[in-house]
């Protein structure tokens, strides 16, 4: 079994990717389990800047084979922003509240609600970093709706759907995820890698 440390401390994040990889042979475990408490600074400008950053932190100082992703949400009519500040759209790291409230103000009588979730992961496997990307398209929502999920879930209604992320079942949503298209091809290339090897 191969085993992945996530450089996360997000808790969310954690239980959604172990439950995308639940049958996959796969045994992922967070940066506490392993002992990593420092924080790391996202100082990239893009996704795949910081997922690295995140990987590299980790193996760097473990030296174990590890992912990190970095993900976000870019609305269309906005130039592509919240982007890679989404986390902390509104100033606050993680004020989930704070950054959907200021997402709706900027919004507000905006015709064009396009909008896109993307995941890019870095996988650093024997020495040697990989990346893969994941995307799902859909709407910002005019209010908040649901209980479920986190980030901008509330706001989200992704293509030929009705609900928003946070409507939706976990499962429901791991199915059509960013997280989870960027998870599929990270495992596409491991499968690969491991009938070729």
């Amino acid at each position: 079994m191969l085993k992945l440390v996530f450089a996360s401390n997000n808790a969310h994040k954690l239980k959604e990717v172990n439950s995308i990889l639940e049958d996959s042979g796969i045994r992922v475990t967070g940066m506490q389990e392993v002992g990593f408490k420092e924080d790391i600074d996202e100082t990239g400008t893009t996704f795949r800047e910081n997922a690295s950053i995140k990987s590299h932190a980790i193996h760097n100082t473990l030296k174990l084979d590890c992912f990190a992703d970095d993900s976000g949400l870019e609305v269309e009519a906005l130039q592509g922003a919240p982007g890679v500040y989404s986390a902390r759209f509104s100033g606050d790291h993680g004020d989930h509240a704070a950054n959907n409230q200021k997402l709706l103000s900027l919004m507000k009588g905006v015709e064009n609600r396009k909008a896109s979730f993307k995941t890019v992961i870095s996988l650093i496997l024997d020495g040697n970093e990989y990346f893969f990307e994941g995307k799902v398209t859909g709407d910002i929502a005019n209010q908040l709706s649901g209980e479920g999920g986190f980030g901008y879930d509330p706001l989200f209604i992704p293509d030929g759907h009705s609900r928003t992320f946070a409507q939706m079942s976990e499962d429901e949503k791991n199915e059509i995820s960013h997280r989870k298209n960027a998870l599929k091809n990270m495992l596409i290339f491991l499968n690969n890698r491991s009938v070729s090897g």
